[in-house]
């Protein structure tokens, strides 16, 4: 989830940084949808444990940034919405929140892999074909 929302940035290095640095970048979930391509997910064998940490929040908002959800907000959670997760479950949610943020921000190179492997379907195919074509004629 957090590859497929991060906005990928160019090496700060190349020329294509330096004047793409004011242009406000788009998402890769965005991008793929603006070329008609759906992400392959990998397959989910625990979705009440995703749901549950969308629901609790990814993350949380810090100082100059976002940090992992703290144990403060799933204790919080827990006693608002009367779930009561098993010590295995909260820090799964815990350790899940850092992953999350760690590959956000691996994620803002334009060359990180998504984390997952998925075969590339023939859509992925012709827009980057295409965007071969445009590049080199």
């Amino acid at each position: 989830m957090a590859w497929l929302a991060a906005t990928p940035k160019p090496d700060e290095r190349t020329r294509r940084a330096k004047r793409e640095k004011d242009r406000p970048g788009i998402s890769r979930l965005d991008a793929m949808k603006r070329h008609g391509v759906e992400p392959e997910m990998p397959v989910n064998p625990a979705p009440h444990i995703i749901n549950r940490l969308i629901e609790v929040g990814l993350v949380e908002a810090a100082g100059m940034g976002a940090s992992p959800m703290s144990w403060r907000e799933i204790n919080d959670w827990q006693r608002a919405t009367g779930v009561d997760l098993s010590a295995w479950e909260a820090r799964l949610l815990r350790r899940l929140s850092s992953e999350y943020l760690a590959e956000g921000r691996r994620a803002e190179s334009e060359n990180c892999p998504p984390p997952w492997r998925a075969p590339v379907t023939a859509r992925e195919r012709e827009v980057e074909q295409a965007q071969l074509m445009t590049v080199l004629g």
